[in-house]
């Protein structure tokens, strides 16, 4: 018996249940006797009703073959290790479409076309996929795996808490590229807003804070990689002061870095006064100092991350101005210059953070957004010569992720 199956995609939870500005579909997966028959077996996997139709046929028709459409949660989705302990059938093959092939389907992520035979009992490891295009040409392949009690990147997160004085916040959600985009540095009294996980950045722990954000966002999220899991990394980083470096320059001049000096103090500039001809002296100089070696951890607080680590990190400071790669150095030289840009302006603000610079030559529009691109010619080359800097950093970096064991 081969069942065809294209399967519901809703699920129960949303992106507005996540951010609190909705809720739960009412009913939506969980009025319904499949529901509470294999809840289960199914564990968070329950809430989608796609789930709830390959549980179904694989318990109560066995030994068929199965072909369905569906998002390719039950192969990397932490949220199906339950089901994949259950529904142990061999894929014999699968590919991999844009979700925008389909109507109606908002978001951009992969959608599969799977092939399954329950009859041979298989733990799901990996695959290689055919890739096509929204106009159904081949793109190529994926390999598209699932590691049994993996650990994620945001456990290795956790362990790099610390209660020292905060010079901004780590805003994250989830392990996968789609939460990526929620990834961000915020302002040190930065108040939770939604279901993301808020860890304080600390002299401590600043180096492995920057390694997280830059091995999140360093490589461009697309609709192929959309659920691929980042990792708990190996320990080859904690050696390779290069990479640190990259990763803390990376963070500096990131869009994605929201620290603002509007209403706390901006602990992130760079440069320090005679560089870039601030109207007055900046209220902070910590990462001045950070960057020219003056701040060096204590030796009891050196101890204590290496012991939520398991290995030794080799925590003490040195001067960085002087030790940077060349595509790192080319990325904070053009952010020098749109400093000393900015500040050349009468009304420039001296604690000024990135964030504030792009602000105040983009503007925002009506919605509050701020505006992509800015009226004063002379910045729009600036901030473009910095991204392009930037985005030969990542490249850089993006190598790095592989290696470390962050993606595979």
């Amino acid at each position: 018996l081969v069942i065809y199956i294209n399967p519901p995609y809703a699920e129960a939870t949303t992106a507005k249940t996540v951010a609190k500005t909705g809720s739960n579909k009412s009913k939506v997966a969980t009025d319904n006797r499949t529901y509470r028959r294999y809840k289960k077996d199914l564990g968070k996997a329950s809430n989608e009703l796609f789930a709830q139709f390959l549980i179904r046929i694989y318990k109560e028709i066995p030994n068929c073959k199965i072909a369905n459409f569906s998002t390719l949660k039950p192969l990397q989705s932490t949220n199906f290790e339950d089901f994949r302990n259950i529904f142990q059938a061999k894929l014999e093959t699968l590919f991999i479409i844009p979700s925008k092939s389909f109507d109606n389907v908002s978001g951009n992520f992969p959608i599969g076309f799977f092939i399954w035979s329950t009859n041979i009992k298989r733990v799901f490891k990996t695959i290689q996929a055919d890739v096509y295009n929204i106009r159904g040409k081949g793109r190529g392949y994926k390999k598209i795996y699932t590691k049994k009690d993996a650990k994620y990147i945001n456990e290795w997160l956790q362990l790099l808490q610390e209660d020292s004085d905060a010079i901004g916040i780590l805003d994250v959600r989830g392990n996968d590229f789609q939460n990526s985009k929620y990834c961000c540095i915020q302002k040190p009294n930065f108040e939770r807003t939604s279901h993301s996980t808020l860890i304080p950045i600390t002299a401590i722990n600043v180096y492995p804070i920057c390694i997280y954000f830059s091995a999140r966002l360093c490589i461009e999220a697309t609709w192929l990689n959309d659920r691929d899991q980042f990792l708990y990394p190996n320990n080859k980083w904690k050696k390779d002061k290069e990479f640190q470096r990259d990763c803390l320059i990376f963070t500096l001049f990131h869009g994605k870095n929201r620290v603002t000096s509007k209403d706390d103090i901006n602990y992130w500039i760079p440069f320090a006064e005679k560089e870039v001809r601030p109207k007055e002296r900046y209220k902070s100089h910590f990462m001045i100092d950070f960057l020219n070696g003056k701040i060096k951890p204590s030796k009891e607080k050196q101890t204590s991350i290496a012991e939520k680590e398991k290995n030794e990190i080799d925590l003490s400071s040195e001067p960085i101005i002087d030790n940077l790669s060349t595509e790192a150095k080319a990325v904070y030289t053009a952010g020098k210059e749109l400093w000393k840009y900015y500040h050349s302006k009468k009304d420039s603000n001296p604690d000024a953070s990135y964030y504030d610079i792009r602000e105040y030559f983009q503007g925002r529009g009506k919605n509050g957004r701020m505006n992509n691109s800015s009226s004063d010619e002379k910045y729009n080359d600036l901030i473009s010569d910095l991204r392009e800097k930037q985005k030969d950093l990542a490249d850089k970096i993006a190598k790095k992720v592989y290696e470390y064991g962050f993606l595979v």
